[in-house]
């Protein structure tokens, strides 16, 4: 999602109110937000609304965009905060999990029925696990795991240190292990770890 010349045109056409030029924007980043509200909040209903206030809230603050900086991560910085603050008012801590997430994308664009069935419940529980951390830890994952940010990438995202970026990620990813470890019967956790030994690298973000 780096800045290609052609984005950065549209994003210079936006400042000056071209909505044609910021409707490109929207289109070239819609999935990438809609992925990172959904497995923030875990509703798509409520993630289709919070993608909406996103790029809203964007379109009302590109004057204040610095170009010397990634409008992916500006972008994904405004749709964070906005969830975090929207996961804050529901009063309890629901949210995400670990790099298990990688098992979630696998190989074979076109998976049999028993693959097919194995990727949905396999999403079902990590979304599931997401649900249990903190809406600051919840995002540090979602980040790393599903957007493949930089830890650099991700303390410029979420207005935070270097150091602090790292010691969230792992301390989400120690509650992580521990939910699964007490919600996952032993034979499910096995099927699990086999699932992600097979599977291969991330290909593409799920969603």
């Amino acid at each position: 999602m780096g800045t290609n010349s052609d984005e950065r045109l549209w994003i210079m056409r936006s400042q000056h109110g071209d909505d044609n030029a910021f409707a490109q924007l929207v289109e070239n980043y819609q999935r990438a937000v809609f992925n990172l509200c959904y497995r923030m909040l875990g509703d798509p209903t409520e993630a289709e609304d919070a993608a909406q206030e996103t790029f809203l809230r964007a379109y009302t603050r590109l004057a204040s965009y610095d170009s010397q900086r990634k409008f992916s991560t500006w972008l994904l910085s405004i749709a964070s905060h906005y969830c975090i603050d929207r996961l804050r008012a529901r009063r309890h801590g629901r949210v995400s999990w670990d790099y298990l997430c990688h098992g979630l994308n696998l190989s074979d664009p076109n998976p049999g029925p028993e693959e097919a069935a194995l990727r949905r419940e396999t999403q079902r529980r990590v979304q599931k696990l997401l649900d249990t951390l903190p809406p600051g830890y919840r995002v540090a994952v979602v980040l790393r795991y599903w957007h493949e940010l930089s830890y650099e990438e991700m303390a410029e995202t979420l207005n935070a240190t270097l150091p602090a970026v790292k010691s969230r990620l792992f301390r989400a990813r120690q509650m992580l292990a521990q939910a699964d470890a007490q919600a996952a019967p032993r034979d499910a956790r096995r099927d699990w770890v086999r699932f992600r030994g097979e599977a291969g690298p991330a290909q593409q973000h799920c969603c």
